[in-house]
This record gives structure tokens, sequence and C-alpha cells, in this order.
């Protein structure tokens, strides 16, 4: 996709830097200490760019530098018995927000469900993020009020295996 302030495209290896980037500026609007992202250069290429992939991104440049990005993976819906896009994590810098980025993003990403038949689209989005909810209402997103996510980190995850004794 492309419009006169920006295009969206399908990431290439030679973009992990600016993703990394974003990743980190997506942090601290989240309010995050630096530390807490743990990805890097290395572990972020293998993500995206191996056979098969863990994930895939989108990013929006303006006059090629990135501006946003979408990151996702599929996920798979018993009850439909197809699999689903589940978006991690959709970013915009502060000075691109409002002009129709994280919209192209997100119909990009719906191009993408859609010819591979997913049967949905899923994101979280934090609580206090006002912006981000009434961005996503408008869009007709529809928030599953009745459900809680959890986490295990890999802590839990360690303690949960070893109580198993694996």
């Amino acid at each position: 996709m492309h419009t006169p302030d920006f295009e969206i495209r399908a990431a290439r290896p030679a973009d992990v830097p600016a993703i990394l980037d974003l990743i980190h500026a997506l942090a601290e609007y989240e309010k995050a200490r630096p530390e807490d992202v743990a990805a890097n250069a290395a572990n972020l290429r293998a993500a995206l760019f191996s056979a098969p992939p863990a994930a895939e991104a989108l990013l929006a440049c303006r006059d090629g530098e990135a501006v946003g990005f979408a990151l996702f993976f599929h996920n798979f819906s018993t009850w439909r018995g197809r699999r689903g896009l589940y978006l991690e994590d959709l970013f915009v810098v502060p000075e691109m927000r409002g002009r129709g980025v994280g919209k192209a993003l997100l119909q990009s990403l719906a191009g993408i469900a859609r010819e591979r038949n997913c049967a949905r689209m899923e994101w979280a989005v934090l609580d206090w993020n006002r912006p981000a909810i009434d961005f996503y209402l408008g869009l007709g997103a529809v928030p599953m009020d009745e459900w809680t996510i959890f986490r295990l980190s890999e802590d839990g995850i360690a303690r949960l295996g070893d109580a198993a004794g694996l």
C-alpha cells in the first residue's frame, strides 16, 4: 500500500535495526524500562526471517524511514477450525499519528488475513491506552470484555515444568 505520505510494506532483513528501534520506542510509550526489552538484532532477525518464521512484520515508511510497524503471527481457533492472525504489536511514531498510518497498517493486515483465509484478527491493548482503544473501536473492533489474558513468564514456565519433572 502506498499513499502520498507513506508506504506500507513487508519487512526485510535490512529493516531489523529500524524495527528494534520502534520496539524500544513502543516500550517507552508503554512506560516500560529499557532493560525490559530483551529483543536484539540477532533474535529478531531469526524470528522474522527463519524458515518458517515465528512472526512477520509490516513497516510503514516515509521517505525511506520506518515510522511505524505491525508485528504479527498466526494463532488457531478450535471453534472456527482455522487459523487467525494475532497482532502482537502496532506502533506509530508520535509525529506520524493521526495521518492514517495505523489504519493503513491494520488494513494491510486485514488484507493478509483475508488472503490467508483467517477466521479472525485479535490483539490486546493496555486498559489505560484510551487513544488506542478509541482508535480500534472506530475501526469496528469489538473488545472481548469477558476474557482475561494470562501469562507465564520464563520463570513461571520453568517452575511449572520443574513441578512436572520436565
